[in-house]
């Protein structure tokens, strides 16, 4: 279940009781008058099953409580109520085929921003490839792909292709093209200054056979893709957290750029295109299976009514 607070008006606060009191999938209904501060109304609490969330959000929003008050969700990891259970079984669907689309957004849009920190696990995570490489080590290689930040700006763009979100399409692209550059030149750098040293040579790296299959991209490259992005968006839509482990390990995208970098500095321009390609074909892959998980979903509420309100939310701009 998920829980809800908003911050209400006075003259606005009846009509949010009525809307959760109206809808079977709401319950521990909570109203406290005069309790907020700022902004200034009242304060009211209830718990919602998932499938009930659109709807509810939905008719909450319309009464303009955004503009004057205030909205948040987070889920509940324990419910112990024979009230939450009716809620749940009252509300219509299966909690975990639900899409909470305010929360989806919520997710992929922290994680699609481009920033210090995003770029500083991309760049570790890049540079911990190139050691891999370096050193033949999968173990090291599996540290890379679990390190990586991509996923996050590869989910919000299937998100924002689906749902028609330009302005969050755009800010995942600027993500991905700015990080990856940004990440491979860093390394590049420090590939440079491990081959002054000694510690990378072509000879070690002609030799290398636990690792090679980063850059040797075939049909399974791509079907991996597909089923690891399947499996990652559904992991952030039903917020099964557990399973993007999985998805993080199955993919070789920063590994690829690693493994590329490695490979121009010491002239291997075949295996650093064959990286390059392995890196573009897992991208492609995890955006497509992420679109095609969002189409092929079971339709939970008023799609036309949610898709009005996120592409008027406050995040496009």
């Amino acid at each position: 279940m998920l829980h809800l607070r908003v911050i209400s008006t006075a003259e606005l606060t009846d009509a949010v009781v009525e809307i959760l009191d109206g809808n079977a999938g709401v319950t521990h209904i909570v109203v406290i008058r005069g309790a907020a501060i700022r902004p200034d109304g009242d304060a009211i609490a209830a718990d919602i099953a998932r499938e009930a969330a659109n709807e509810v959000l939905e008719a909450i929003e319309a009464l303009g409580i955004k503009e004057c008050g205030g909205i948040t969700l987070q889920p509940l990891e324990t419910v112990i109520s024979e009230a939450a259970y009716k809620a749940e079984k009252d509300a219509p669907g299966d909690p975990d085929e639900s899409v909470v689309w305010e929360q989806l957004l919520a997710r992929t849009r922290e994680e699609s921003t481009l920033s210090l920190t995003f770029l500083a696990f991309l760049t570790i995570a890049c540079l911990l490839s190139a050691v891999g490489v370096a050193t033949d080590s999968p173990v090291t290689i599996m540290g890379a792909m679990v390190v990586g930040p991509e996923f996050g700006p590869l989910a919000a763009l299937a998100v924002a292709l689906f749902r028609r979100q330009y302005s969050l399409a755009r800010r995942s692209i600027i993500a991905l093209a700015v990080g990856f550059p940004v990440a491979m030149v860093v390394t590049l750098g420090a590939t440079f200054v491990w081959e002054w040293f000694g510690w990378i040579t072509l000879e070690s790296f002609r030799e290398i056979d636990q690792v090679d299959f980063i850059y040797q991209v075939g049909p399974f490259s791509f079907v991996v893709a597909l089923l690891a992005g399947a499996a990652g968006m559904l992991s952030v839509v039903t917020a099964k957290s557990a399973a993007l482990i999985g998805v993080f390990i199955s993919v070789t995208t920063v590994p690829a750029a690693g493994f590329a970098v490695v490979a121009a500095t010491i002239g291997e321009w075949r295996v650093a295109f064959e990286s390059a390609g392995q890196l573009a074909v897992n991208l492609a892959g995890i955006v497509i299976a992420g679109v095609a998980v969002l189409v092929l979903r079971p339709s939970q509420g008023s799609d036309e009514a949610v898709t009005s309100r996120l592409l008027h939310h406050p995040f496009k701009s």
